[in-house]
């Protein structure tokens, strides 16, 4: 019995209703961008596995790290206890991450580090006396899974048998250049009747809403407004962290930093799960204290495995690298070539970029898990790249190692497919 088929019996797939898509892939080997199925056929790893495989699939220089770390020490408790690859770690997040940010909490994934800044901000204010219980969030943005990432999420697809039981959020448009003033004015009629805690966004790109891009300028002007007005800002950074927008971090971009910052994805490289919340000074020092009730109490049993912790450290080590950060310049230039190649196709809606995230929309209606959007998957997938569509638009995300050529036969399929549809 193949893989596949043995799946079948026991295996309950995320983001899928069997009954309409039974059939899975089954990958038995990774190296670099490329993944081999049960088959022997290959393909290009074109959305790094979810963003996370940045720097590629079985990297030696993290496995080997990871392997050596294994016979030293696997597992501890994260309460009451630390480890060097823990505070190693945290010395070099520290000094990657926006200046502003102090304060490192772990956890096991994106949506708990996004669970975790919610917290936060709610209980910073909670500690200082003052009772804040609404939250404001962009239109389309998705954050996680559990109740309160989904809570500040805006997708309905995912979210709607669970809306009766969310956190009070408010929704405000994503910038585009021409709307800042009305966002501004929403947010003045927002903050005048509710007591608003917090303030959490994708900044940028809006991953799971088919990598939506906005305005810079309009978010800095967001971002002034709360803390001119004591909103904490939370910046899901889970999936443009670690140099996908072009800079380490997509806060980078801004000068207005946030108070909260959400990691995970590529932050483990996407060798083991991990996830991180991070803070200024000022948020931790609210929930330091004689009382015992005014800490943060949020715990996960594998919080800085120290496993995960050498991963990361050797995925900062490489982002870091000359290496890489001219990889990323070949990427993104790459993209713009591609760009303009592909943007007057009669097929093509529109494209955007951001750093190596480049999207393209088909002016084509699709349903965002329909028969089209389907058939676009196979086609990929056939010829041999990995590419994920959302509804009618086609994104790559690619690992930083992927070579040019690699590159043109992602581009050149995505170009056949055009004319397949």
């Amino acid at each position: 019995m193949s893989l596949k088929e043995r799946d079948k019996k026991h295996i309950w797939h995320p983001l899928t209703q069997h009954k309409l898509h039974p059939e899975t892939t089954a990958i038995v080997k990774a190296q670099g961008c490329v993944l081999t199925d049960e088959n022997g056929n290959e393909y290009i790893d074109a959305i790094a596995s979810w963003y996370t495989s940045m720097y590629g699939h079985c990297n030696n220089y993290i496995t080997n790290r990871v392997a050596t770390q294994m016979q030293i020490l696997d597992q501890i408790v994260f309460s009451g206890f630390t480890h060097e690859p823990a505070v190693k770690l945290s010395e070099a997040l520290i000094g990657i991450l926006p200046e502003n940010q102090n304060k490192i909490f772990f956890s096991d994934n994106g949506s708990t580090s996004v669970e975790i800044g919610i917290k936060m901000a709610l209980q910073y204010h909670f500690n200082h006396g003052e009772k804040r219980n609404v939250l404001i969030a962009f239109e389309d943005g998705f954050h996680g899974d559990t109740f309160g990432a989904m809570s500040v999420s805006g997708l309905s697809v995912y979210n709607g048998p669970f809306e009766d039981f969310f956190l009070d959020v408010k929704r405000i448009p994503t910038p585009n250049g021409k709307n800042h003033d009305t966002i501004l004015e929403r947010l003045q009629d927002i903050s005048s009747q509710h007591n608003v805690a917090g303030f959490v966004y994708e900044p940028l790109v809006q991953g799971a809403a088919a990598m939506k891009m906005h305005d810079t300028e309009g978010l800095a002007r967001i971002l002034k407004f709360c803390k001119s007005n004591q909103i904490i800002t939370v910046a899901d950074e889970v999936m443009t962290g670690f140099g996908k927008t072009g800079k380490h971090f997509a806060s980078d971009h801004i000068e207005t930093k946030p108070d909260i910052i959400c990691l995970s994805k590529a932050l483990t490289a996407g060798l083991l799960p991990m996830a991180i919340t991070s803070c200024t000074q000022d948020i931790y020092d609210a929930f330091y204290s004689d009382e015992i009730s005014k800490g943060l109490f949020h715990g996960h049993t594998y919080s800085a495995n120290p496993l995960a912790c050498t991963a990361a450290l050797a995925g900062i080590e490489l982002l870091i690298s000359h290496e890489i950060q001219h990889n990323i310049k070949r990427i993104i230039r790459s993209h713009q070539d591609f760009d303009a190649h592909i943007k007057t196709h009669p097929k093509v809606a529109s494209t955007r970029q951001t750093g190596i995230i480049f999207a393209l929309d088909l002016n084509i209606e699709m349903e965002r898990y329909g028969n089209l959007r389907d058939k676009l998957f196979n086609f990929f997938m056939k010829n041999g790249v990995c590419l994920r569509p959302l509804g009618n638009t086609v994104y790559i995300l690619a690992p930083y190692v992927i070579t040019d050529e690699q590159l043109q036969k992602v581009y050149q399929v995505i170009e056949d497919a055009l004319e397949m549809i």
